[in-house]
C-alpha cells in the first residue's frame, strides 16, 4: 500500500525539523502556518476494491490528534458518496513538535530565545539560520553569553584570554568555542572593534583585540665573529618577534631554510645567520627592517610548494635570492625524487625566468608526475659548494 500513513506524516515534518525549518518559526514568529503535508490517498479503484482498508486507513489518520484532515466528497458508482481526505495539515507549531517527539527541545530553544532577546538580542539573526546548533550549545548557553557580554563591554581589552575574569568561565573554555563565539562577535561587535583580515581559528585572539602568544623566530649565527651572546660562540637563538626586530647586529647575509635539520648542519659563512622558516608565515619576519639591508637566500624543497613560498616571502622582500633550487640540483638527484601530494598549480609572478621555468615544469608535470626533491635530499657538498659561489 503507498497511501501516505502516520509514520510519514511524521518523516515529512522530521525533514523540516532535520533542516531547522520548525524551529526556525520561533524567532521572529514567521511559522508558515497552517502547514500543509503531502498525502497521497486510494484511488477509486482501491476504494472499490479494498474498501475496509480504506476505512482503516482514515481511521488511522483522523485518529492522530495534531493534524487537521480536510475532505472531499466522492461520488463512486457502487459505493455511491464517500468522503475521503483530501489534505491533511499541522495549524499549531506545538502540534508538529508533538508529533515528532520534539516538544522538550522546542521548548529549550524557546528558553535560550528569551535569554538571548534580553541580553543579545542581535543573536537572533544567528539562532534563525542555525537553530539546531544552538540547541547543541544549551548547556553552555549561559557561558556563552556571558563571554560575549563581557567582551562588548571591553572592546578591544589588550589582554590575554587568559585574564578575561568571568565567574565559571576559563580560556579553555572560550578557546573550544572560538568558532561559535567567532559568529557571535561578529554580530554584536561594532565593526571598528574587529580586525576582519584576522580569520580563522588561531587568530581569534587577535581579532577581538586580545594579546596573543608571540610569534618566534629561530636562527643560528654563522659566524663566531658576531658576538651576540658573552662568550657563546655561533649560537641557536629564538626569540619573539618583538625582540628580533629590534636587533642590531653586523649581519650582511640571511638563508632562510624549511628544514631543521639543515638548519642545524648548515656550514658556517662569514658575516651570516640561518632562520628556521615558517612555510607560508612570514609577517613576522617582515617586521625587521634591519634584514631589508641584507642578502636573503631562500632555501625550500624543488617543487610547487617551495616555490609558492619563495614568491611569497618576495611578497614581504623583494631581494631573495633562491638557493640550491634549480634545474641542475634537481637533475643531479633524480634517484632521490619523492612526489608531492597537492601541487600550486596557480601562477607564481614574484619568479625569475629560469625559476618560472622550472616552476612551470613541475606544475604542468613536463619531468614527472608531482615531482618533488626535498631539500635534505642534497648532497653536502652541493651545499658547500654553493656557499663557496656566494662567499666568492
Amino acid at each position: 500500500m503507498s497511501w501516505t500513513t502516520s509514520s510519514d506524516l511524521r518523516v515529512q515534518l522530521r525533514r523540516l525539523w532535520d533542516r531547522g525549518e520548525l524551529l526556525r518559526g520561533l524567532v521572529y514568529g514567521d511559522t508558515g502556518l497552517p502547514l500543509r503535508l503531502t498525502l497521497k490517498g486510494p484511488s477509486s479503484t482501491e476504494l472499490a476494491e479494498r474498501f475496509e482498508a480504506v476505512r482503516a486507513w482514515i481511521a488511522e489518520l483522523v485518529g492522530v490528534p495534531q493534524i487537521r484532515v480536510e475532505w472531499r466528497e466522492v461520488n463512486h458508482r457502487v459505493l455511491g458518496s464517500q468522503r475521503v481526505p483530501k489534505s491533511v495539515w499541522v495549524d499549531q507549531l506545538d502540534h508538529a513538535f508533538a508529533l515528532i517527539g520534539k516538544r522538550g527541545e522546542a521548548a529549550r530553544f524557546s528558553e535560550l530565545l528569551a535569554r538571548s532577546l534580553s541580553q543579545q538580542p542581535a543573536l537572533l539573526a544567528w539562532m534563525e539560520r542555525r537553530p539546531l546548533r544552538a540547541l547543541e550549545l544549551a548547556r553552555d548557553w549561559e557561558r556563552l553569553l556571558a563571554v560575549t557580554d563581557w567582551v562588548l563591554r571591553h572592546p578591544r581589552s589588550g589582554i590575554y584570554l587568559r585574564q578575561v575574569d568571568i565567574p565559571g568561565v576559563h580560556s579553555k573554555f572560550i578557546e573550544a568555542h572560538r568558532g561559535v563565539l567567532t559568529e557571535w562577535l561578529d554580530l554584536v561587535l561594532p565593526p571598528e572593534a574587529i580586525l576582519p583580515d584576522r580569520i580563522g581559528g588561531s587568530r581569534f585572539a587577535i581579532r577581538y583585540g586580545f594579546l596573543d602568544k608571540p610569534a618566534r623566530i629561530r636562527f643560528r649565527v654563522l659566524d663566531s665573529g658576531i658576538a651576540l651572546l658573552p662568550g657563546i660562540v655561533q649560537p641557536d637563538i629564538t626569540l619573539d618577534a618583538s625582540s628580533f626586530t629590534a636587533l642590531d647586529i653586523d649581519v650582511c647575509r640571511v638563508f632562510i631554510t624549511e628544514n631543521e635539520i639543515n638548519f642545524l648542519a648548515f656550514p658556517l659563512v662569514p658575516g651570516a645567520i640561518i632562520v628556521f622558516g615558517a612555510g607560508y608565515g612570514w609577517d613576522a619576519l617582515a617586521r625587521a627592517e634591519w634584514l631589508r639591508r641584507c642578502s636573503l637566500y631562500y632555501w625550500g624543497d624543488i617543487d610547487t610548494h617551495g616555490f609558492a613560498i619563495l614568491d611569497q616571502l618576495r611578497s614581504r622582500f623583494e631581494r631573495v635570492e633562491s638557493f640550491l633550487m634549480d634545474r641542475t640540483t634537481l637533475m643531479a638527484h633524480e634517484f632521490l625524487w619523492g612526489e608531492e601530494d597537492d601541487q600550486v598549480v596557480h601562477d607564481l609572478p614574484r619568479l625569475t625566468e629560469t625559476e618560472r621555468a622550472l616552476f612551470d615544469e613541475l606544475r604542468d608535470n613536463r619531468i614527472r608526475r608531482n615531482l618533488r626533491l626535498e631539500q635534505e635530499m642534497i648532497g653536502f657538498g652541493k651545499i658547500k659548494a654553493a656557499l663557496a659561489t656566494i662567499i666568492g
